[in-house]
């Protein structure tokens, strides 16, 4: 069900997003979704969470404790941000998540709860690689990647390949850490 309600945040956007296109959509009996998200707000939420679970997948190469080793670092970020940039289905879903988050407190609190799963595991790893200030670094580089995606994908930018994702990440960690990667 909710790999259906992102696929549908993404081709028709939050207005879109109803139990009964997401009944359709999985395939399901009529109801079914209703069964087990009641309200939109709940319904929301379960998509909210199984998006998160997604994107927390593609980007753990990026942020695992062993990618700690600042050399491969690069690389490794570079391909987690191209797999985000590949499946626009998700990016799209979760920007029309975040603009609804704005006008929805519950979903707020939620959508800045699954946030912290990326920003404080970035924080950590910026810490142990020696960074003067962690936490306006890792601010920093997810805006760097955010901005990126939103660009590739939503605005007018061309989406990057690997190397120029690389090659751009290596320059942003070494600005950051004062060294050269």
């Amino acid at each position: 069900m909710a790999d259906a309600a992102i696929t549908l945040l993404a081709e028709r956007g939050m207005r879109g997003l109803t139990h009964r296109a997401v009944d359709e959509a999985a395939g399901l009996p009529p109801g079914s979704t209703s069964n087990l998200a009641r309200t939109r707000a709940a319904l929301l939420e379960l998509t909210l969470s199984r998006l998160t679970e997604l994107e927390l997948r593609a980007l753990a190469g990026a942020y695992g404790a062993e990618s700690y080793e600042l050399g491969g670092l690069p690389a490794r970020m570079a391909g987690a941000l191209h797999l985000q940039l590949k499946d626009r289905r998700r990016t799209l879903a979760r920007y029309e998540l975040a603009l609804e988050a704005t006008r929805r407190p519950e979903l707020r609190t939620i959508y800045d709860q699954a946030g912290r799963r990326f920003r404080d595991p970035a924080v950590a790893m910026l810490a142990a690689l020696g960074s003067p200030e962690p936490v306006r670094h890792a601010r920093s580089l997810v805006a760097f990647g955010e901005g990126l995606m939103f660009d590739a994908i939503a605005g007018a930018g061309a989406v990057p390949d690997r190397d120029e994702l690389e090659t751009a990440l290596r320059e942003l960690l070494a600005g950051m850490l004062g060294s050269h990667l």
